[in-house]
This record gives structure tokens, C-alpha cells and sequence, in this order.
């Protein structure tokens, strides 16, 4: 894979890896509340609610532990085209997982779903969600592409991410920010997706995969490519694309692992900066005798700070 990596983060079980993704998650939150006061995310659908649920409704470990989705403007990175209530539709299953069961004190993030009176049109469905995003994101004319703060996917067993499925000419889809698809592999066949340019600009992208059913085709992304488009997400985002994954979706893939240092573990250690994600970096098999283990990185945007832990004994 050229150029920069993409960061595996490899947990014992989903139980252990919501932690990690809540501390990311709000690492992302207090850089894009330092841009423009808003933090702007998509989301998908599958077990990805569930698992952020478990994640942002746990009880805060520290006062900088704070999800604050008052603050929040969601939209959905695919959606299918069917009624808000219906049991496919991506908003539904984030309404149910997560956005139900917000308690009233963290205040309501602003969500925007597909507007269903486009349920029999998925082009003009795709066209009135880009017009949303030309709204949120400045003018088309002005704004090349909207920039997210951070997108949430999954990973198909196949390989695909969003509503991009492998071999699909969507994925040769330059122009528009959001398109129609009406013959998806996997039901049901309507549907609409951010392209995929959007996906790629993104400050950040995080991908959830886990169980033994991911195997197989994370060995595919992370070890073949085969234009699979998890693998052409990880080729453009390099470095700003981080993968949280149980084993035993990772079993046999010899990518290496890095390990996730919970970012309030680290304070008065390493001063805190917005948009900071720290992260020791270990490549697993090889961890020993790798002077990089007894190393903590503070990772932004724009650079690395190295701190020396070999005196935190």
C-alpha cells in the first residue's frame, strides 16, 4: 500500500473496543468544534449503531470525556430508499440504537434524513440530499466538496462501504456528492451514497468491522486492494483513515496493529491539544525489541509529537 497507512486497531471483543471508539470519536468532536463550532459527521448503517451506542452512551471517565451532541450534525453516508420507520432504512436503526436513547441532559444532535416524498425518484432523492449538503457546507459553486469532520462506515463482506459496491460504476462517480443506485447488490437494490470523492475528503474516516465473518475480506483489503472500495478508501485517506476491529476479524491479516492509548490515560503526560488522537503505534508481531513500543504519538492534522515513556515505570 503507497504511501501513508491507514491506523488497524485491533480489540479482544467489541465490549473492549467501544472505549476506544468513544475516546476517537470525541477527539474528532473537540477539532471540529474548533474549526466552526459544529461537528459535522455521517454515519452508516448495519451493527455500526449498536456499537456506537455502546460506545457514546457509557458513562464519562473524566470531565474531557464528554460527548456533546447538542453540538452534533449527522447525516447518513447511504440510505435506502424506503420510509423513515421502515426496518431497512439507516436512520431508522440509528433512531432506535442511539438517538432514542440519548439521555435529555446531553441535549439533541441535528440529524438529517432522506426526504421520503423522493422515495420513487432515487435521483431526485440523491439530488435534494446533495442540496442539503450544499446548504451545510457553504455553496456548490464555492465549495468543491463538503468536508467532513469525521464519517463512520462499516465493512461489507464483500468490500463494499457505504452503498459502493465493488465493480459498480458508481465508484467512477467524480461529480456529483451524492448519487443514486437502483441495482444494489444487496437488498434493497434503491438506494443513495455519498460518492465516492466525498468519502476520501473527509478530515477523518473510521471504519467499525468485527466478528470472524470480516476475516476473509479484511486479509482482501488490507493485503490485496483488488480495487475493493474499503481498499480505495484506505489508498486516498492513508494516515486519516483508522480501522477499529475485534481479532477475530483481523485473524491471519499481517497488516500490522497499532495499539490505542485511551487519551485520558495520557493526562499529565502529554499536553492536550484539540483534535490530539493519542496513539502508541506497535507493530504487534515484530513489538519486541521495537524501540517504537516505549513511544506515545500525539497525532493531529499537521504533525507528530514523539514523548518518551521509558520513565513512566
Amino acid at each position: 500500500m503507497p504511501g501513508k497507512q491507514p491506523n488497524l486497531f485491533a480489540f479482544e471483543s467489541a465490549d473492549a473496543l467501544a472505549p476506544a471508539l468513544r475516546s476517537y470519536v470525541i477527539e474528532c468532536q473537540t477539532a471540529g468544534l474548533a474549526r466552526h463550532g459544529v461537528f459535522k459527521l455521517g454515519v452508516s448503517g448495519g451493527s455500526l449503531p449498536k456499537t456506537l451506542a455502546q460506545a457514546l452512551l457509557a458513562p464519562p471517565r473524566s470531565a474531557d470525556d464528554n460527548v456533546q451532541f447538542d453540538k452534533w450534525e449527522i447525516f447518513f453516508c447511504d440510505e435506502r430508499a424506503v420510509p423513515l420507520d421502515h426496518e431497512d432504512s439507516n436512520y431508522g436503526l440509528l433512531k432506535r440504537d442511539l438517538l432514542d436513547r440519548i439521555p435529555a441532559e446531553q441535549g439533541r444532535p441535528l440529524v438529517h434524513p432522506i426526504d421520503t416524498q423522493y422515495l420513487n425518484d432515487t435521483q431526485e432523492l440523491a439530488d435534494q440530499y446533495e442540496q442539503l449538503l450544499v446548504r451545510s457546507f457553504a455553496s456548490r459553486d464555492s465549495v468543491k466538496l463538503p468536508i467532513f469532520d469525521l464519517l463512520l462506515l462499516g465493512a461489507g463482506p464483500d468490500g463494499h462501504t457505504c452503498s459502493l459496491f465493488p465493480g459498480h460504476p458508481l465508484l467512477r462517480e467524480s461529480d456529483a456528492w451524492v448519487a443514486p443506485i437502483e441495482d444494489s447488490p444487496k437488498p434493497p437494490p434503491k438506494r443513495i451514497t455519498l460518492t465516492l470523492p466525498v468519502v476520501t475528503h473527509a478530515v477523518r474516516v473510521a471504519f467499525v468491522a468485527t466478528g470472524a465473518g470480516k476475516k476473509d475480506i479484511m486479509k482482501k483489503i488490507f493485503e490485496e486492494g483488488d480495487g475493493l472500495p474499503c481498499a480505495l478508501v484506505n489508498e486516498a485517506t492513508g494516515d486519516r483513515c483508522s480501522w477499529f476491529t475485534d481479532n477475530a476479524a483481523v485473524e491471519g491479516v499481517s497488516f500490522p496493529r497499532r495499539s490505542f492509548l485511551l487519551s485520558g490515560t495520557a493526562q499529565g503526560r502529554i499536553p492536550q491539544d484539540e483534535g490530539l488522537i493519542l496513539l502508541a503505534f506497535t507493530d504487534l508481531k515484530h513489538r519486541e525489541g521495537d524501540e517504537e513500543y516505549q513511544n506515545l504519538f500525539c497525532r493531529d492534522l499537521q504533525h507528530v509529537a514523539l514523548a518518551d515513556l521509558n520513565n513512566e515505570e
